[in-house]
This record gives structure tokens, sequence and C-alpha cells, in this order.
């Protein structure tokens, strides 16, 4: 099945129904919420987990997987996965929104960010489910640096606020 991909062109529309699910935890964020990490140096880390919702799993590149909480770091190659119950917001570094819906798998495959030039690029892949994505400083300064890739298309984002649906194989 391919991936579908519904834009919203800009702050006065409102009103997007992913299965029902993806806004009833988006915008605003209803869940615990948290500050991001200060422990870790922005360069070990692409963001931070700033909402949980039901069932969250942080898996790391070992495949080390451990519960989601607020203030968790997000690491290059880290997948979140959610439950039938579960929804995750992210903050990535240079102000990326991510809000991942009920069962779903979402892969840091690549982020660079270099807050001085705003100069870097990302690619988060969605394995199944459902993700909301409000590009940051990447998307505005250098949108083709910014992609989404599913099981059968990678999509290049130009700057705004966009959801994207798949289905597992």
């Amino acid at each position: 099945m391919q991936p579908r991909l519904f834009a919203r062109p800009g702050p006065a529309a409102c009103g997007w129904l992913l299965a029902g699910v993806l806004w009833a935890v988006a915008p605003p964020l209803r869940a615990q919420t948290a500050a991001p990490p200060a422990a870790a140096p922005a360069a070990q880390h692409a963001g931070f987990i700033k909402t949980v919702q039901g069932t969250v799993r942080l898996v790391d590149a070992a495949g080390q997987a451990q519960p989601a909480q607020p203030g968790s770091a997000l690491r290059v190659s880290d997948s979140v996965q959610t439950g039938d119950d579960g929804s995750a917001g992210l903050v990535l570094r240079d102000g990326t929104t991510l809000v991942v819906g009920p069962r779903s798998r979402m892969d840091v495959r690549d982020y660079r960010f270099e807050s001085t030039a705003q100069d870097g690029g990302m690619l988060i892949g969605l394995l199944s489910g459902s993700l909301r994505m409000i590009t940051g400083l990447l998307g505005k300064s250098h949108p083709e640096a910014v992609r989404v890739q599913t099981q059968t298309a990678t999509i290049g984002i130009r700057g705004t606020d966009f959801i994207v649906s798949t289905e597992a194989p």
C-alpha cells in the first residue's frame, strides 16, 4: 500500500483527521511533558521525547528496548515504537516537532544539525503507523535536506506541517 501524505499549508487550516487518532494528541500535546535533557551534549543526541501517552518504547541501535519517558534522549539510529494505545511527541534539536501515532514504528535514520550555521539534514523512517511533522530550522533553511522514508517511498519536505500514514507490509 502506498503511503498517504496530508499537508496543511498554513496555520489557519484546521481539523485534520487521521484515523481519528493523531489529532487527539496534537496540538497541544496532552500528556506528560519534559524539558530537553540537560546532561547530554547536543552533539550526542538528535532530540528528546517531550510527551508520552500509553505504551511507547525507545529501542536503541543495539536493539535494547526501554519504556520511553518524557525527557529521554533521542539519538540517531533510535526507534520509537508505540502500542495500540500509545503516542509520543518528540522535539529535535532544530525545533522540528514529531508526533508518532498509535501502532507506529519510527526510526531516526540520520540527523545532523549545526546550530550556528543552521545547516544539516535529517532522514526519518516510518515503517508503520502514522507520523505528524512540523519542520523546524532545517526545514526552513534547507528544505531539501529533510526527508521522510516509508517502505515504498521517500518524501522530500519543503518546510511545512504534514502527516504521513503507512501500513506494515
